[in-house]
């Protein structure tokens, strides 16, 4: 009786993604639409008001000073380990890392170059815009500050807007973009919100940052995310351009192999080096089958059957000799052992 051998829950994971199709006939590929449009454009109002505000040393900035003296990590003491944890879900190392290795194994499955280059340039707007608006303003942080109720803008910080922040925004708001459904994108969008929000308020609570940072660094991320689609047909050519160079490598190392020539097809026999009367030697076509030979007529006188005649071909005989091989009909003289 045979039996069928039980899966395991693993070689069920193995098998499900062994029925995963190659590259996907149609990316879904995000555009700049109407939408976006508007959306992109109140995300910048925003992020301006938020920059004018903290500039003019409005009620935004008197917010700032009203939590730090508040000293959150102070009144709620029992969360602040799990916070200090909580916070590295922002920091732009191992997030990075994170989100690489899952965008690294979908594009090898789906055996396309797009979800690591959208990371890629992602990453690279983060760190251009952000670090520019860091050190352009030059924020202090509410461990430095030195005036009480002062923006403390231009005194050589680096924390306005959070880059924590940003970096949560943009990093795990990256698996919604990408999102290959409707409802993945939802979901994911969902969580990436929670999981930003949560590492910006934390920064709040820690003290490292003032609650305006964490504003700015919210729009900062969103505005990445949005504009995303405008960068997508540079994605699209360096993708182009990063496959061609490997196709020219692959073909480079490859070894050429042989093609046999089909079947009746004639071919060229090489000739013989030698050069006759000075001339080279001219090729001899030789086809698939060989054209009929003429009857050759022997002239009359004693001949030898063909069983008692050895073969003798142009390169000599295929035979060896042998000095005690004696025609068929007649006996030999060689004493037989042992008599």
């Amino acid at each position: 009786m045979r039996t069928e051998r039980k899966l395991s829950r693993l070689d069920r994971v193995f098998a499900r993604l062994d029925r995963e199709p190659g590259r996907p006939a149609y990316i879904d590929v995000p555009r700049m639409s109407r939408h976006r449009v508007v959306l992109f454009s109140g995300t910048l109002a925003f992020y301006v008001a938020i920059i004018w505000a903290v500039v003019v040393s409005s009620w935004l900035v008197r917010l700032d000073w009203q939590v730090m003296f508040f000293r959150p990590y102070q009144q709620w003491p029992q969360i602040h380990a799990f916070l200090d944890y909580y916070v590295v879900l922002g920091q732009r190392g191992p997030t990075a890392v994170m989100v690489a290795a899952w965008l690294g194994w979908r594009s090898w499955r789906q055996h396309t170059l797009r979800p690591l280059l959208t990371l890629g340039a992602a990453l690279l707007l983060l760190n251009i815009t952000v670090g520019a608006a860091k050190y352009g303003m030059g924020r202090l942080g509410p461990h430095y500050a030195t005036v009480i109720g002062s923006n403390e803008m231009w005194r050589g910080g680096d924390i306005f807007p959070s880059g924590h922040t940003a970096n949560a925004v943009v990093t795990w708001g990256i698996l919604a973009y990408l999102a290959s459904t409707p409802r993945a994108r939802r979901w994911l969008s969902a969580l990436s919100a929670v999981t930003s929000l949560g590492v910006g308020l934390t920064t709040v609570y820690l003290g490292t940052h003032w609650l305006s940072d964490v504003l700015l660094g919210w729009a900062a991320g969103l505005l990445i995310l949005l504009a995303l689609p405008w960068f997508e047909p540079l994605i699209a050519r360096a993708e182009t351009a990063i496959l061609a160079v490997r196709d020219r490598r692959r073909s480079r190392r490859a070894v050429p192999v042989p093609v046999p020539a089909p079947v009746g097809v004639s071919t060229a026999v090489a000739p013989p080096r030698a050069v006759v009367d000075g001339q080279a030697p001219v090729r001899e076509p030789v086809g698939a089958t060989r054209a009929a030979r003429a009857p050759v007529y022997l002239a009359p006188g004693p001949h030898t059957t063909r069983a008692e005649r050895t073969p003798v071909t142009p390169v000599g005989s295929r035979r060896p000799p042998h000095s005690d091989r004696v025609p068929r009909g007649t006996t030999s003289a060689r004493p037989l052992a042992g008599g």
